[in-house]
């Protein structure tokens, strides 16, 4: 069964930082392109990060840019998401996904498997 379950969400203060990891099991996560989507109650689901299976490009959100920080432990079939300097705006709950390419978030949003997502909330 393919499964991606995502954990390390939770509340934290403006300016502080979370961990995100995401463990897939049922497939090997090594072989596809691995992401983050984030989604606010009302708003489209966005795609803010993605890391390419082999070659390619690493793929950050305008907004989060500079402050997120995407990679992949195979050994662990896991892929993580640092979240720094984390402002009230990254507030949603953040989904793992996983698919063929990168692209750019549009691209995110056809991923065929999905975690079950993992909230943030930052606020003071």
């Amino acid at each position: 069964q393919v499964q991606l379950v995502e954990s390390g969400g939770g509340l934290v203060q403006p300016g502080g930082s979370l961990r995100l990891s995401c463990v897939a099991s049922g497939f090997t996560l090594e072989h596809y392109a691995a992401g983050w989507l984030r989604q606010v109650p009302g708003k489209e689901r966005e795609g803010i990060s993605c890391i390419p299976s082999t070659d390619g490009s690493t793929y950050y959100h305008d907004s989060v840019k500079g402050r997120f920080t995407i990679s992949r432990d195979n050994a662990k079939n896991t892929v993580y998401l640092q979240m720094n300097d984390l402002k009230p705006d990254d507030t949603a709950v953040y989904y793992c996904a996983a698919g063929v390419l990168c692209g750019d978030s549009d691209t995110m949003k056809r991923f065929g498997s999905w975690g079950q997502g993992t909230q943030v909330t930052v606020s003071s």
